[in-house]
């Protein structure tokens, strides 16, 4: 038996407090972080009351969310900034004031900057350690799920304008997590509900999509694959893939940092070799391909598919997996999980507030 330390499990909570039920499984020694949702908000107040509750439960517990600005911010009252879709600090990049050239490139870099601050400041100041951004898709016209999250069509732009928010995150001491990888922008098809098929060639996606992932490629703490089939370069989904995970990602663009994958619960998430599998086969799968993580989302609460069970299941499934060794825990792994927990002391909402650093960044907004 493998008795390594690797919590690779990201999961979720129905309610607005943690139930004995979910302290029983953030207590798992295989749950290695919670993502929270719109659900599980009323207040800063209670946000901060549950993300501390979290925090006795499981002191390395990574609190995660999804929090990119635009249509996809899961805390938009009692304080929190409405951030902007990241298409408009695209757009930003082109509105050069008059008479000044380049001025527009300028405000843009420092718009998304000053976004990537409000954004880590804020959720820092609640107790959440990390979100799920930037978007890093190209923005072809034609996926209704990526849209507007996207920066630009073009990768050059999309690079910039993510390093500079990536700059921001940094400076209120977050990481940072790129996705889809390679590119969930150009199948119009919502993972979500779908299972996208990209029938380009590995060197069209290489030379266009995949570009921003190799020029941030020491700058990105984490990546988020797509569940999206490429099927010229592998019959898997990305999330599952090793030769986009380990060939790919790993040794020809060099990517270090944590590999997330996306939630196993979307319908693109459990077919696999044209089956669909298990949570717990899905799980060992991507671990299997080169996740570190997995997550589980929207299946705790009672009217999920079985009440909340295929939570448990997974847990005592890749428990099994690992005492029969079809799956092995990895120190590295777990290295690369603890090294996305913040390393630096988070201002509380009111000093924030006070902070000329946060002031300048609200001003800068577009």
């Amino acid at each position: 038996m493998n008795f390594v330390k690797h919590a690779p499990l990201i999961l979720d909570i129905a309610g607005t407090t943690l139930s004995d039920i979910d302290r029983r499984r953030l207590a798992h020694p295989l749950c290695g972080g919670m993502i929270l949702f719109g659900r599980n908000w009323v207040n800063r107040q209670q946000l901060t009351a549950l993300c501390a509750d979290i925090k006795r439960v499981r002191p390395d517990a990574l609190i995660c969310v999804d929090h990119e600005g635009g249509r996809v911010q899961r805390f938009r009252t009692d304080g929190f900034t409405h951030l902007p879709p990241m298409a408009e600090l695209g757009q930003l990049w082109f509105d050069d004031d008059k008479d000044v050239p380049g001025s527009g490139a300028l405000n843009a870099t420092n718009a998304a900057t000053a976004c990537g601050f409000v954004l880590a400041s804020e959720l820092r100041a609640c107790g959440v350690d990390f979100s799920f951004t930037p978007v890093l898709d190209l923005d072809f016209g034609t996926s209704g799920v990526i849209g507007d999250r996207a920066f630009a069509r073009d990768p050059r732009l999309v690079a910039v304008l993510a390093k500079s928010l990536m700059h921001g995150l940094l400076q209120a001491g977050m990481a940072n997590c790129g996705k889809h990888f390679p590119g969930h922008g150009f199948v119009k098809a919502d993972s979500h509900t779908d299972i996208p098929i990209d029938k380009r060639s590995l060197k069209a996606i290489l030379h266009d999509d995949a570009l921003p992932y190799a020029w941030l490629t020491t700058s990105m703490s984490s990546v988020m694959p797509a569940h999206v089939i490429y099927p010229k370069v592998d019959a898997r989904p990305a999330g599952f893939s090793a030769r986009w995970l380990k060939d790919i990602l790993r040794h020809q663009l060099g990517f270090q940092g944590a590999v997330f994958s996306d939630d196993l619960s979307m319908a693109g998430a459990r077919l696999i070799d044209g089956k669909e599998v298990s949570y717990t086969k899905a799980a060992v799968t991507a671990l299997q391909a080169g996740c570190d993580l997995v997550l589980l989302c929207n299946q705790s609460t009672a009217d999920s598919p079985g009440g909340g069970s295929a939570v448990d299941e997974l847990l005592d499934g890749l428990t099994q997996a690992q005492q029969s060794a079809s799956w092995q825990a990895s120190a590295a792994s777990e290295q690369r999980r603890r090294a996305l927990l913040p390393a630096t002391q988070s201002m509380d909402w009111d000093a924030l507030m006070q902070n000329p650093s946060y002031v300048q960044a609200l001003s800068l907004l577009p």
